[in-house]
């Protein structure tokens, strides 16, 4: 069984600062932190478990995973052999800095190279608040359409990198990849974008090689 730490609202108001403060404690350990955000069903849990199947050898990883209850992901994650801590939000639908933080104290981070936090599944509230996250990735799938950039400008706008998920589903969706990219590009012209299939590992080592690019 997974360990599960229960989190309420972060007991300050000063998220900035703290986000700052957790970057910079989080780097002078060596561990590069990423933030992923998408809609509940993008596939987060399976991109970050082709991740780490495919990093593991060279790369020590931790996963954080964030849900308002539930386990089975943190689960997941261990038995492919990367540390993981399930925090439960207490209902909140998003992580911020101060909540990051105890769930990160909460995990053995020795050796880690490579953490990331697997934030509550939503497309409007994580966008508003700073995790403490080095990097911002948000997931956007086949399946939800290329008029999402549209409906939810601010997540990708603050996100430094876009992953494309289930492209093997591509042809049995309304989905114009080139099209996809043009609204994002126009809401946020340095977003690096990775077209992906967890599944089938078309575009992953792409994905892989950018994160090991920004590791300390």
């Amino acid at each position: 069984m997974a360990r599960v730490i229960e989190l309420n609202k972060s007991v300050t108001e000063s998220n900035d600062r703290d986000a700052d403060e957790l970057r910079r404690d989080l780097k002078e350990k060596g561990v590069f932190l990423v933030n992923l955000m998408s809609s509940p069903g993008s596939g987060k849990t399976t991109l970050l478990s082709r991740t780490v199947s495919d990093m593991k050898a060279d790369t020590n990883i931790a996963v954080l995973e964030a849900d308002i209850d539930s386990d089975v992901d943190a689960v997941t994650i261990e038995s492919l052999g990367a540390k993981a801590v399930q925090v439960h939000t207490d209902g909140m639908c998003h992580m911020d800095a101060g909540m990051t933080r105890r769930g990160m104290e909460g995990m053995d981070l020795e050796g880690v190279q490579l953490a990331f936090l697997e934030n509550v599944g939503n497309l409007i509230c994580p966008a508003e608040f700073d995790t403490g996250a080095h990097k911002n990735i948000m997931i956007l799938s086949v399946p939800e359409g290329d008029d999402k950039p549209l409906k939810y400008p601010l997540m990708f706008s603050m996100a430094d990198a876009l992953v494309i998920t289930k492209m093997d589903t591509k042809e049995y969706f309304t989905f114009d990849l080139e099209l996809c990219i043009d609204h994002v590009k126009k809401l946020n012209k340095d977003i690096q974008i990775f077209p992906v299939s967890a599944k089938t590992g078309e575009g992953m080592e792409a994905f892989e090689n950018y994160l090991r690019e920004n590791l300390f």
